[in-house]
């Protein structure tokens, strides 16, 4: 069983991933601090605070997804660009060889 897999030397946890977490995470928390949000005051145009601090959050946590969308496509192109550069990069001669 002599299969040629590529073992990546790049760290799999990288500040821009921690950015896609915090991003994907941040609306889940402010969803279930109930604490924070479980109040009338202040109403906006009527509206109770708890009502359009939710709704509020339906329109940023679309924001924080595309965001992390965006930026993991662009990981992901680094690392395919990364990992071709690496493996089209010419190897030097071993030993003695030469060309």
């Amino acid at each position: 069983m002599s299969e040629d897999t590529e073992v990546s030397t790049e760290p799999v946890v990288t500040p821009v991933r921690v950015v896609i977490g915090l991003c994907l995470v941040a609306p889940f928390v402010a969803m279930l601090w109930v604490g924070s949000y479980a109040k009338t005051d202040p109403a906006f145009i009527g509206i109770p605070f708890f009502y359009w601090y939710q709704m509020a959050w339906v329109l940023i946590s679309t924001l924080l997804t595309v965001t992390a969308y965006k930026l993991w496509q662009r990981d992901q192109r680094g690392r395919a660009a990364h990992s071709a550069a690496a493996s089209s990069a010419p190897s030097a001669p071993k030993g003695g060889e030469s060309r």
